[in-house]
């Protein structure tokens, strides 16, 4: 029996969008934040593989690359979000988020790094995440300046969380670009609400059907616009910071976890 070519339904491939987690995993982190981190992001990936598997343009892929003494992928390349499972981060060390920043750099590429999917890539989300200050200082300089000079960044997403009062804001704007970018908690439950929300609003925005260029970056504006406006307007979220704001600095509390 003959099949008929038009009962075959080919799959259209789908552009990939890599969400890339930068944690800081040096020893201040140990204890009830790296705890809530990984409680948070693990609870965030069953809403993000449901946003991608009813997505028919965009196929979503994590990458997590943790900091502390030197720096390591949690996987040697990223993972579609319906195959991912979160591998619990330890704690302890210094930060090199200078080593991270190289690393970052080497794969957001086409010819030897993560953006060379078949189908095309989305222009990535990049999530910093760190409570303190970097370690390797003249480092820093020199991979963001690597950084600045990628296109894939130039493009990209960026949304850092700074964890609690000792985390190094003017460093983490000099990764986001702008102030308003940089998200600042003060406790485990805004920690883990703030990772959701960021995860979850960058997932669903930047996996519209888009171009690389100027509507990436207006995808950008849009992710970090809701993300505030969402934080404006939730009453459970107003201890969070945004920007150099100092409304709630003073207030942290890391025990109880």
């Amino acid at each position: 029996m003959e099949t008929d070519p038009f009962n075959i339904i080919e799959e259209i491939p789908r552009k990939v969008l890599t969400l890339f987690y930068l944690v800081d995993t040096s020893g201040s982190m140990s204890g009830a934040k790296i705890a809530a981190l990984n409680t948070a992001v693990r609870e965030s990936l069953p809403i993000v593989e449901e946003i991608s598997k009813n997505n028919s343009d965009a196929l979503i892929k994590l990458a997590v690359l943790e900091f502390s003494t030197g720096c390591e992928w949690m996987y040697p390349e990223p993972k579609e979000v319906s195959n991912f499972e979160w591998r619990d981060l330890q704690a302890g060390g210094l930060t090199s988020l200078g080593a991270a920043y190289h690393e970052l750099s080497q794969k957001l590429s086409h010819s030897h790094g993560f953006m060379n999917e078949a189908s095309g890539s989305f222009a990535p989300v990049l999530i910093l995440l760190s409570d303190g200050a970097p370690t390797d200082k003249d480092n820093v300089e020199r991979g963001l300046q690597l950084l600045q000079k990628n296109k894939w960044f130039e493009y990209s997403t960026r949304i850092a969380i700074a964890i609690g009062d000792e985390a190094r804001k003017d460093t983490l704007i000099e990764f986001t670009s702008t102030e308003e970018s940089v998200l600042t908690v003060h406790n485990v439950e805004d920690l883990k609400s703030l990772i959701r929300l960021v995860t979850v609003t960058a997932s669903r925005i930047n996996t519209k059907t888009t171009s690389v260029g100027k509507d990436a970056v207006s995808k950008a504006e849009e992710t970090t616009s809701t993300i505030i406006t969402d934080i404006a307007n939730d009453p459970t979220l107003k201890g969070i910071d945004v920007g150099n704001s100092t409304q709630n600095s003073g207030t942290d509390v890391w025990t109880g976890w």
